[in-house]
């Protein structure tokens, strides 16, 4: 095991459900309209003014928001700050070209009109609109109808303490299907990240979601097929176009998200235990751009735009900061081409898609494993060079 090297800070997010009363679920209701009613306003005059700094904003809007839709001062403000994010979101995604090219059709739709929110869209709450009492397990919450006292809210015994132990800056109301929840930000205590013994190189892919560099393979063949199913239903659904066939669409529409983050969870957990109990640290491909980057035939295509490779990462990470295990990123170019024996780089190395066989040194092996194999060489070169001083 190698030295400590680094501590790092895991900001995380807890949800836990409120349990209201239909008075004070009205209430709540009647709060998140106008909240984002103000918001479709501030973004407006944001769009039009094109005026997306927080402070200059408010100069505009504050007033008004106050005045024309009763929200508090501290209320208001969180409305003008989440219309900011959202446009700094939005110009970060036209930046990165995640909503395509200059005059394409998606972007200028993006680009031609204001940001709109949902009338049930989440806000953010802070400690003067919001207190929690860990041990009565309520929350006070501002309303436009007061302040409400004594909402009950419940979760799972791990968030429950962390909530209590670590909860740091805003949390979100949110109204989902009928349910009313908080998102709570917690900042854990700090974890050292420990000098690694080597690395675990992950490979993430459409056959196989993710390979890893000791050999094991995490199947995409019956998440595949569940989603192809999915697909299936959905299509029919929409053909249908009845007022049942729309609610059931609404009842599901969430179903594969849910199914897609517990896939997620579940292999980067095992990941991040192999990782912790061998003392390795893992490296993950940079896949940045991937969707602009692959070229792959037409039933590939809708696998890859929908299944959430960064999310899968994401999980990876924030998991093994807690764990204490090193990740870093590495450069995913020609990891599948190169042979992880020699070197050699050659599009001929991989006639298929499950073989490798270098066409230099004559090394064969699963062409997931290779590559991930590339991808380890190339984390525990990164972080050689990163941690040379």
């Amino acid at each position: 095991m190698g030295q400590t090297v680094v501590c790092s800070i895991v900001r995380l997010v807890v949800q836990v459900k409120l349990l209201p009363t239909p008075e004070q679920a009205a209430a709540l209701e009647t709060t998140l309209r106008a909240a984002n009613k103000a918001a479709d306003f501030v973004s407006r005059v944001a769009f039009q003014q094109r005026c997306f700094r927080n402070f200059d904003l408010r100069k505009h809007t504050y007033e008004q928001v106050k005045t024309a839709y009763g929200l508090a001062a501290q209320a208001a403000q969180h409305v003008i700050k989440k219309v900011c994010d959202a446009y700094r979101t939005l110009h970060a995604n036209l930046a990165a070209r995640h909503l395509g090219k200059p005059g394409s059709a998606r972007r200028v739709k993006a680009e031609s009109k204001p940001i709109s929110f949902r009338p049930a869209a989440a806000q953010p709450y802070d400690d003067r609109c919001l207190s929690w009492q860990h041990g009565d397990r309520t929350v006070s919450i501002w309303t436009i109808a007061g302040r409400l006292r004594g909402i009950a809210f419940t979760g799972s015994a791990q968030q429950l303490a962390l909530l209590a132990k670590h909860r740091k800056g805003e949390s979100d109301l949110v109204w989902r299907e009928g349910m009313w929840f908080l998102h709570a930000t917690v900042e854990v205590a700090d974890v050292s990240i420990t000098a690694p013994d080597g690395f675990l190189g992950v490979d993430l892919g459409i056959a196989n979601i993710a390979t890893i560099s000791d050999g094991v393979r995490h199947s995409g063949k019956g998440v595949n097929a569940v989603r192809h199913r999915h697909r299936e239903l959905r299509r029919r659904l929409q053909a249908k176009a009845t007022r049942s066939a729309r609610r059931l669409l609404k009842r599901r529409r969430r179903k594969e998200a849910r199914f897609a983050a517990d896939v997620n969870h579940s292999i980067a957990k095992q990941i991040v235990t192999v990782a912790e109990r061998t003392g390795q640290g893992i490296a993950l491909e940079d896949l940045k751009g991937i969707r602009d980057r692959v070229r792959l035939r037409k039933p590939q295509r809708v696998t890859l735009h929908s299944w959430s490779f960064h999310q899968l990462g994401a999980f990876i990470g924030y998991k093994a900061a807690r764990a204490g295990v090193a990740v870093v990123h590495v450069d995913p170019s020609y990891t599948s081409q190169q042979c992880s024996h020699c070197g050699h780089v050659d599009k001929n190395n991989r006639p298929d898609q499950e073989t490798f066989a270098c066409t230099s040194c004559g090394f064969a092996e699963h062409a997931d494993v290779n590559a991930a194999r590339n991808i380890a060489s190339r984390g525990e070169a990164g972080w050689a060079v990163s941690h040379a001083a």
